[in-house]
């Protein structure tokens, strides 16, 4: 087959649409092979062993990326697909190791395609519960003010919901899409704000103290926090969306970070250094039922919203070998059993909506990329592919129904 190149054309071509096109052309190339070797099923058969011979070479070659990928995981089999897309921050200045400005939103399919910049200057985006826009931190009317935004997941009807002089950040939806939650920085304070999802209505929740830090949104519509004394006993909370019920879930449990709420509300993991080192704990919603999930000599860490599987068995997390992107992505059972390491440089899992990937950030290739894998480690594919930038905050669209 000749394959004759498309006219030049007279607008610069974009980046991230090229290796788009570049990628979608591979596809259909794949997608001819496989039915060329159903038609041809002989040929096929010494072709598929010719190709896990050349695999074999490449792997030993260039070494493995998981402990014991399956065969079919070799060949690029997945495991599963997903429909839910990812949104990711890019860092348009990261010329080598550090995470500077401007940061700009994108969209892409959990397959790395169709990839799509929304918007300049957006931080800490947020998915509506329908995944049909996505709330995010954005620029204020001066460099030292932040206000939170909306965009629908097209890119299109970008609007301010907040005004404020001080900055508001870290916009957080409610379960049935109706509220965004925020946080206001005045001066030294962090107040807890709820408004309408259409901006109107804002009011400051009072009950929350002002050195309250993560808030999140329980399926039962229940808001819960961390309560951060600049290291120093921090708690986990729970209040109701009207402020009432104020309840301390942690109390006297040393240092207590990062709660993120089992996909049923019945359970919470959290890291805690109670025993030395930070560890993944789980507890009932009710506070009571106390487990230590990790021992490790170093820390083991959660991180972003997703670490509980859909189904509520499995947490993934990352173990800190020496504070040098050497972490590694485990996942465990919600009993303590099965750990299991999925990865060699791997940062801040989360898994898609429907279970059959889990999303993540790696420096492995030299740059923080956006990464996807199976549930079990295999099919590791880097979907960002950056030279000298930043790939981060991910975080996945709803399922869809």
């Amino acid at each position: 087959m000749t394959v004759t190149a498309p006219p030049r054309p007279s607008d610069p071509v974009d980046r991230d649409e090229l290796e788009a096109l570049i990628e979608a052309l591979i596809e259909e190339a794949r997608q001819r092979a496989r039915r060329r070797r159903r038609i041809y099923g002989s040929v096929a058969a010494l072709v598929a062993l010719a190709g896990v011979t050349l695999f074999t070479v490449f792997e030993r070659s260039a070494g493995s990326e998981t402990s014991s990928p399956a065969l079919a995981a070799r060949l690029g089999v997945p495991v599963g697909t997903t429909s839910s897309k990812l949104a990711f921050i890019r860092h348009r200045n990261s010329a080598c190791c550090g995470r500077v400005g401007p940061f700009d939103l994108y969209v892409m399919n959990a397959d790395g395609s169709g990839k799509r910049m929304l918007t300049r200057d957006a931080l800490g985006p947020a998915w509506s519960p329908d995944g049909k826009k996505i709330a995010f931190q954005g620029p204020g009317r001066s460099r030292l003010e932040a206000d939170v935004y909306v965009i629908n997941a097209d890119g299109s009807g970008k609007r301010r919901l907040t005004g404020d002089p001080e900055p508001n950040i870290a916009p957080t939806w409610s379960p049935d899409g109706r509220k965004i939650a925020f946080r206001r920085v005045d001066g030294l304070h962090t107040d807890q704000y709820i408004m309408n999802a259409d901006g109107s209505g804002q009011r400051r929740m009072t009950e929350i103290p002002a050195d309250a830090a993560l808030l999140a949104w329980l399926p039962d519509g229940k808001i819960a926090f961390e309560r951060d004394r600049r290291g120093i006993n921090d708690e986990i909370y729970l209040i109701n969306a009207d402020g009432s019920g104020l309840r301390n879930l942690t109390r006297e449990w040393g240092l207590v970070r990062f709660p993120v709420w089992s996909p049923d509300g019945q359970k919470i993991a959290f890291q805690s250094n109670r025993d030395g080192n930070w560890e993944v704990y789980v507890i009932n919603a009710d506070g009571t039922g106390q487990q230590r999930l990790t021992r490790n000599p170093t820390s083991d860490l959660l991180s972003g919203a997703d670490v509980w599987s859909p189904d509520g068995r499995k947490i993934a997390f990352e173990r800190d070998h020496d504070g040098v992107n050497s972490d590694e992505i485990y996942v465990i059972n919600a009993d303590g059993s099965g750990q299991r390491r999925l990865t060699q440089h791997g940062h801040a899992p989360l898994w898609s909506p429907d279970g059959q990937k889990i999303a993540f950030q790696s420096k492995r290739n030299g740059n923080w990329d956006v990464y996807v894998m199976n549930p079990d480690g295999s099919g590791q594919r880097n979907l960002t592919r950056n030279q000298a930038r930043v790939d981060d905050s991910l975080v996945w669209s709803p399922a869809q129904k």
